[in-house]
């Protein structure tokens, strides 16, 4: 029996990275889409390449890569969009949802369920935004927050229920070390 054990967890295990890195290569190619599609399928406007260099990295088929510069710039593609959600979590500290949408009025109410869950609520725009800055294209907060351990237990409660959301590409906290 303990062959079927390990089995049991093998595929278990699998099944999780399988799940992982779905959510991530329908992440990228959305991102594929909405570059691809404000690029005109211009394959060398920057924004294209560093979709596709990221896609490369995350080891997505060429295929894959493919199919969405093709699916964006056909009569009728989908149209995906960029969104940006801000919330204030436990002790106070500022988050950032990013993600990608086809559909913003399904996304939104989903996330506001998600929150609160949580207990929390979406802050009007800029209300969380204000504590990051931009560099490289990537949000860094300007500052940290300290947080106490159950506050902390929370926060990484949140960001990880955020997280499984297919919409949501990144989850940015200015909580100090030891957080997401």
């Amino acid at each position: 029996m303990s062959g079927h054990n390990k089995w049991s967890q093998i595929k278990q295990k699998k099944g999780a990275e399988d799940a992982k890195r779905s959510k991530l290569f329908s992440m990228l190619v959305r991102q594929i889409t909405i570059e691809a599609k404000r690029a005109g399928g211009n394959r060398e406007d920057p924004g294209l390449k560093g979709a596709v260099t990221r896609a490369k990295d995350a080891n997505m088929p060429n295929d894959n890569i493919e199919r969405a510069i093709s699916k964006a710039t056909s009569a009728g593609a989908e149209s995906f969009e960029n969104v940006i959600y801000e919330a204030f979590g436990p002790g106070g500290v500022a988050i950032v949802i990013e993600g990608i949408t086809d559909n913003k009025n399904r996304t939104t109410p989903e996330i506001k369920h998600l929150l609160s869950k949580q207990g929390l609520a979406l802050g009007g725009q800029g209300s969380a935004m204000w504590a990051f800055e931009k560099i490289t294209g990537e949000l860094k907060p300007k500052s940290t927050i300290s947080l106490a351990e159950n506050d902390k237990k929370k926060l990484t409660e949140i960001i990880e229920n955020l997280e499984e959301h297919d919409d949501i590409k990144n989850v940015v906290t200015n909580a100090g070390q030891n957080q997401k």
